[in-house]
């Protein structure tokens, strides 16, 4: 018997900064055509279209990671069963963070902002967030990139025409706060950032990184991964060699798509009891 979307499990998707659900069309396109239920929620307060965004990005001022955790950890737990939860960027630390509350069936993060005890950031990391932490007044404001520096941050394995087409297409501008979270956090005894890396009995995590990305280059996601060596909680690593931050629209996403996929569903038929259900 073929399975279809009332035996398959559920996907949740979690977009990260400067971004919105329309990035994840062409995966929930893919997702879906494979029998999946797929739901990619909005941020708070980002449930209008990208052009409306833009127009009033106020409605994202002061949104911080814990707020963003908070609202997904109810989407997650409205699902029929456990999801398999996927986030890009900082939506792949808002998977961790719900993978640490008990949530979900299995968790991958694709190219993750990093999670308190990371300690080590690349120059190009830097680079990536001045245009938000060059300015303290942005923790409370919402800031938008140039094509340049989305070009820099998000594409630049792509050429500034290919660039200014994605950039036209999804780029909104984004809340301050979560950068500014996430660099003194570890200057912070319990910041939003905090995840227990020894957690025994969270679901499975996959972390995917990107070899050309500037953002969160594969140095920042290895971290994370050495961080979680402590847990007897399945962990693992993959890195796609070429690819940029924009690992959701970028040549070659579906590769990244469907390996997610794969590793997700394989483990879980692998370790049915694993899908243990949500800490309710």
């Amino acid at each position: 018997m073929t399975e279809n979307t009332e035996t398959k499990p559920p996907i949740v998707l979690i977009h990260g900064l400067w971004l919105t659900p329309r990035a994840w069309e062409h995966w929930i396109e893919r997702y879906a055509g494979r029998g999946h239920q797929v739901s990619a929620p909005a941020w708070p307060g980002m449930e209008i279209e990208v052009e409306a965004l833009r127009k009033n990005p106020e409605v994202m001022n002061g949104l911080g990671v814990t707020e963003v955790a908070d609202f997904y950890e109810k989407i997650v737990r409205e699902q029929t069963r456990p999801p398999i939860i996927v986030g890009h960027s900082l939506g792949g630390l808002i998977t961790q963070i719900l993978l640490d509350r008990g949530l979900g069936a299995a968790g991958v993060a694709i190219h993750p902002t990093p999670i308190k005890g990371v300690l080590k950031q690349p120059l190009s990391s830097l680079r990536s967030a001045f245009p938000v932490l060059s300015n303290p007044g942005n923790r409370s404001r919402t800031v938008a990139l140039s094509a340049g520096q989305f070009h820099y941050a998000f594409t630049n394995t792509l050429t500034a025409q290919e660039s200014e087409a994605i950039y036209q297409r999804y780029h909104v501008p984004a809340p301050g706060r979560p950068l500014f979270q996430v660099a003194t956090a570890n200057l912070r005894r319990h910041p939003a950032t905090r995840v227990d890396v020894r957690n025994d009995t969270r679901a499975p995590l996959l972390l995917i990184a990107g070899g050309a990305d500037h953002t969160v280059p594969a140095t920042l996601v290895r971290q994370t991964y050495q961080r979680y060596h402590k847990s007897r909680a399945h962990t693992n690593y993959h890195e796609f060699a070429r690819m940029p931050h924009f690992a959701l629209g970028a040549p070659q996403w579906e590769r990244v798509a469907d390996h997610v996929l794969h590793w997700a569903v394989q483990y879980l038929a692998r370790h049915p009891r694993s899908n243990r259900g949500d800490k309710r």
